[in-house]
């Protein structure tokens, strides 16, 4: 992981994340405060209002890739600034797959550096509010040809191309992707109680990504990636039902394969 933290990030969360085998040997731990967002879900939780976002330390980040890590399997450029993103695609160009994530704040201010780095990324992993900002279309379905074609990035289609698949992230209404061996749709897995939505975006990418990890041709084969986005989907659906990541943290594996085995049969797959 490359990543800036604050001091106020505490010791007892690094802890936590070494201790389940994740690298802080490039983390930079930076004066000023960790990158804050702060939201209120009401109703059915579907939509989100933004009360404030803090980019601190973030902003001041310019990241360096350990000569080690420049050819990963996966490379997953996080939601952070597009130039970050930029860079670190640059950096790494031996990586298999490279995968991309954003959010409303830079698609309204940062589109030309965000349009090169989607142009960078062989998959964009989206929800549905941030697909249509992107491409300025209504209908999600109308925004996903614009956004592959780079007809809609900064520049047009002369710039290049945009990423080669899409995956779509779409609440309660499950995932739609649109890969090069492909289209892809799932329903989301129904729980009893959501909780707490935020993160739950974080956890479907991570794991999505962390079933492809290792194969070079993933992106071509639809049951690779079928597979893998039912485990995406599987994992956000415990995410959603506790606050942060606390339902994965204390979720046992065998608890987790049985949700995957209800799920397979809910789908036919």
């Amino acid at each position: 992981m490359v990543a800036p933290i604050g001091n106020d990030f505490l010791e007892s969360h690094q802890l936590l994340l070494e201790d389940i085998g994740i690298d802080f040997s490039a983390v930079a731990r930076l004066s000023g405060k960790t990158f804050r967002w702060a939201g209120r879900y009401e109703g059915s939780m579907e939509n989100v209002e933004t009360i404030s976002t803090e980019v601190n330390v973030l902003g001041e980040f310019d990241p360096e890739i350990p000569h080690q890590w420049s050819s990963p399997s996966v490379l997953f450029c996080a939601n952070t600034h597009p130039s970050s993103q930029v860079s670190v695609l640059d950096q790494c160009p031996g990586s298999e797959i490279t995968a991309i994530d954003t959010f409303m704040l830079w698609i309204e201010t940062e589109f030309e550096q965000l349009s090169l780095a989607l142009r960078k990324a062989d998959l964009a992993i989206l929800n549905e509010e941030e697909v249509c900002a992107i491409s300025g279309e209504e209908v999600f379905t109308k925004a996903i040809q614009p956004i592959l074609s780079g007809e809609c990035l900064h520049g047009g289609e002369s710039a290049g191309k945009g990423p080669r698949g899409l995956v779509i992230k779409r609440g309660s209404s499950g995932v739609y992707a649109h890969l090069p061996c492909g289209i892809i749709t799932l329903p989301a897995f129904p729980v009893a109680e959501a909780v707490d939505p935020t993160g739950c975006g974080d956890s479907f990418a991570g794991a999505l990504l962390a079933n492809i990890c290792g194969r070079k041709g993933a992106l071509n084969d639809l049951e690779t990636m079928r597979t893998s986005m039912i485990h995406a989907i599987v994992t956000s659906s415990f995410t959603i039902e506790g606050l942060g990541s606390n339902k994965l943290q204390t979720l046992e594996r065998g608890l987790y394969h049985a949700r995957m085995d209800s799920y397979r049969r809910m789908v036919g797959f």
